[in-house]
């Protein structure tokens, strides 16, 4: 099976006679590797879980379903709560999941700490407004998507200045939320008043989750986050003949988003006592475009810190510093795994020039990450 093929990587590392003790793995020295996980597509399928996923994890647990090896699930969903994607991956792997080791596509957001506290449009679906007073940014004043549509059209008195959108995932109601998305950048946050011209540099926009594409339970692909934000740049672009800027872009395969995957996998050893510190990053994903693309771009960043560092003859920090800081890359590479059970599709017959045939994919990945065949082309593909 797919998943089980991936692990083989830290299979040896793993057999042990008996259950791990506090500060090594179940081989008797700590682990010098992590995991990230995508989950649709990879683990589950809508409510479904994928057979291998089960037995994979049990491969990777210990007595009592506790990890032996540090594992965050990255997923590009952003329609429920950490704690209760960790409740419900503890439920359908039979493991001890933690809401730390969840990171969904806008938990990054914490990091943008020049945000905080200003009021900001959020548009998502689900538990949008407990998802958004989570992080600091929005902890004193947002306004969420609903809540504009309601009194619509906004009164031009008493009603709050909007200072920038933040689109947390695809809304339910696409129409209405690209309009009123459009209505406050056109009015510079203000959609009650009627300016005379359209302001440009546009309020800031930050983005969570770019993927086209995304596997539930059905036969297709269902369109994803990165397919609404395809509207809203074309709609903006017709209306104001201008581009859409975006603030910041979050999620797979922003370069962000793994680094503060890495900083949690550090976190996570230090908490089980692993002083060792992680070398070797394993990301499993079922999307070329995201996953793949992601994790090979953050090996190319690592390569690229590596190469920084020892040319001002700095060390390299043996432990995690914090997400926002280089000083934490202690990790060395981050190796791209694609499975076949999700959005990826595995060709009956192989291209005879996978370097063509690569150039000529069909590039799903967001408009502002240019397309590179080398980023798509995983570093093992299993069935």
């Amino acid at each position: 099976m797919a998943l089980r093929g991936c692990l083989r990587a830290g299979r040896g590392a793993l057999r042990a006679a008996g259950p791990p003790g506090r500060g090594c793995s179940a081989g008797g020295r700590p682990p010098a590797f992590g995991f990230l996980f995508d989950i649709d597509g990879v683990l589950v399928r809508g409510s479904q879980v994928l057979p291998a996923a089960r037995e994979a994890f049990r491969r990777l647990a210990g007595a009592g379903g506790r990890l032996r090896v540090p594992v965050v699930f990255l997923t590009n969903a952003g329609n429920c709560l950490r704690a209760a994607k960790a409740r419900e991956l503890a439920q359908a792997l039979g493991l001890q999941v933690s809401p730390e080791q969840v990171i969904l596509s806008h938990s990054p957001l914490r990091l943008f700490s020049q945000f905080h506290r200003r009021c900001m449009l959020v548009a998502g679906q689900g538990p949008v407004e407990e998802n958004a007073h989570k992080y600091p940014l929005l902890c004193s004043a947002c306004v969420l998507l609903p809540f504009l549509r309601c009194p619509y059209p906004p009164p031009t008195t008493g009603f709050p200045t909007i200072e920038g959108v933040i689109l947390f995932g695809e809304p339910v109601r696409w129409e209405t939320s690209l309009q009123l998305i459009i209505d406050v950048l056109l009015s510079n946050g203000s959609p009650g008043a009627e300016l005379e011209e359209i302001p440009y540099p546009h309020l800031p926009v930050l983005a969570c989750n770019m993927d086209l594409l995304w596997m539930a339970e059905a036969k297709m692909p269902r369109f994803g986050h990165g397919t609404f934000l395809l509207c809203l740049e074309n709609i903006y672009k017709k209306v104001t003949g201008r581009e859409l800027k975006y603030e910041a872009l979050i999620g797979k395969p922003s370069t962000v988003t793994y680094r503060y995957a890495e900083y949690l996998i550090h976190e996570q050893a230090k908490k089980q006592g692993w002083n060792s510190p992680i070398r070797r990053l394993y990301a499993i994903g079922d999307n070329p475009m995201s996953d793949v693309y992601g994790a090979n771009l953050y090996n190319n960043y690592l390569k690229s810190a590596q190469r920084n560092r020892a040319q001002a003859g700095v060390k390299r920090s043996p432990q995690a510093a914090g997400p926002q800081s280089e000083d934490h890359l202690a990790v060395e590479s981050c190796k791209s795994i694609l499975v076949c059970t999700g959005v990826y599709r595995h060709s009956a017959e192989a291209p005879s020039k996978p370097e063509k045939h690569n150039t000529e994919t069909v590039f799903h990945g967001h408009r502002d990450f240019s397309f590179d065949p080398s980023l798509v082309e995983a570093s093992k593909s299993v069935r």
